[in-house]
């Protein structure tokens, strides 16, 4: 693609992404579903406006909006929060990605689904999409103890799905008639690898920035620690949402200097983010949609109905608010991103239902990701003080 297009590409787009936020200000419809919409409308779900060189840069920025995501997400996890909400926000994490994966796995198999192919469904359905969890947070701009507690729920659910699912890969492989000691490898080096970047980043972070510029890190410092994680993530082949989400909780803990430890990456990470939802948009199948016949269906109640349920049950085992017991599933309803990383994973491991596996996984995808930011903000709104 030609540099003057390049330059007119992102303009537009930013220019979109503008629209899209001052709508979202003056309404009540979410930023995400309206940059998603944005860009499914200019995607090749519909107008086909933008340069196919432009979805090779759909994995750049979500990289990089994930993993500013995953620090901030991970700065919630200081002492304060932790002493407060920290019985809750394990209870209720753990539960809704424990019911998720037994409930929809489950449900799919007595429906008549592969036990294999139903274990990789449902571990597939216990991920989040951070993103736009955290930005309906941001949107909504109001804090409180649901808000808080949300924020950590976020932050941690998608480290037990990780373990979920590369232990679901194991069986399903096993259920298949096959033992590789590959599965095990790749959970460990995900799951245990990206803390140990994230301990080998955070450590010095939390010591060195912030020291030019009193109080907090300057954005060069911000950008530098960001891009750096992004990237050794990537070569080592470990999770960079782990490894920011583990980096942030060190700074945050350990930085003492800093009095916003995170202040520059949130303001710089809204851009980013605009790109991010239009290309996701853009890259979504609405087509696929029409693919999903019963299974789909089922997939998409049963993890509706599994997240009810597993945030009631957590948020009764941690002692919430009876008010705010039903509505934790409904906020993190969400699904994007991390979701298709799993998929593809699974579809690379088990060639066999490759296609059955991604086409239900990108089409339940679309659905949790245009609803499912209007159904976080009925839930911060139905939980405000």
């Amino acid at each position: 693609m030609s540099l003057d297009l390049t330059f007119i590409t992102l303009g537009l787009l930013f220019l979109l992404g503008l629209v899209a936020d001052e709508v979202g200000r003056r309404t009540l419809l979410p930023r995400v579903t309206l940059l998603l919409a944005c860009g499914v409308l200019v995607g090749r779900s519909g107008l086909d406006m933008l340069p196919i060189e432009m979805e090779v840069w759909y994995e750049f920025f979500s990289i990089l909006a994930l993993t500013m995501v995953a620090f901030l997400l991970g700065g919630i996890f200081n002492a304060a929060t932790l002493r407060r909400h920290g019985r809750e926000i394990m209870a209720i994490s753990i539960a809704i990605v424990v019911t998720t994966f037994a409930l929809v796995s489950g449900g799919l198999w007595l429906i008549g689904v592969a036990p294999a192919l139903a274990l990789l469904l449902g571990a597939i359905a216990t991920a989040t999409a951070p993103a736009a969890v955290q930005d309906v947070l941001r949107q909504y701009g109001r804090g409180g103890s649901f808000a808080v507690k949300l924020k950590g729920i976020v932050a941690i659910d998608d480290a037990w799905g990780i373990i979920v699912f590369s232990i679901a890969l194991v069986f399903a492989a096993m259920l298949s008639g096959r033992t590789e000691g590959g599965l095990w490898l790749h959970a460990v080096r995900d799951l245990g690898g990206g803390m140990g970047l994230g301990l080998v980043i955070g450590v010095p972070a939390a010591f060195l920035t912030g020291r030019l510029r009193k109080g907090e890190p300057m954005q060069t410092e911000a950008l530098g620690v960001v891009f750096l994680t992004a990237g050794a993530a990537l070569w080592l082949e470990v999770s960079f949402l782990v490894a920011g989400i583990t980096a942030g909780a060190i700074v945050v803990n350990l930085a003492r200097h800093h009095d916003r430890a995170f202040h520059e990456i949130e303001h710089i990470q809204w851009p980013f983010m605009i790109l991010f939802f239009i290309l996701a948009g853009a890259s979504l199948e609405i087509g696929r949609l029409m693919e999903l016949g019963f299974i789909g269906l089922a997939l998409l109640g049963l993890r509706i109905l599994s997240r009810i349920l597993g945030g009631w049950i957590g948020a009764g085992l941690g002692r919430s608010p009876s008010r705010e017991r039903p509505w934790f599933g409904v906020a993190l309803l969400p699904q994007a991103g991390v979701a298709i990383g799993m998929a593809l994973v699974a579809a690379n491991y088990f060639p066999e239902m490759a296609d059955t596996v991604l086409a239900l996984t990108i089409g339940t995808t679309v659905v949790f990701e245009l609803l499912g930011p209007p159904a976080t903000l009925l839930a911060l709104r139905r939980n405000q003080r």
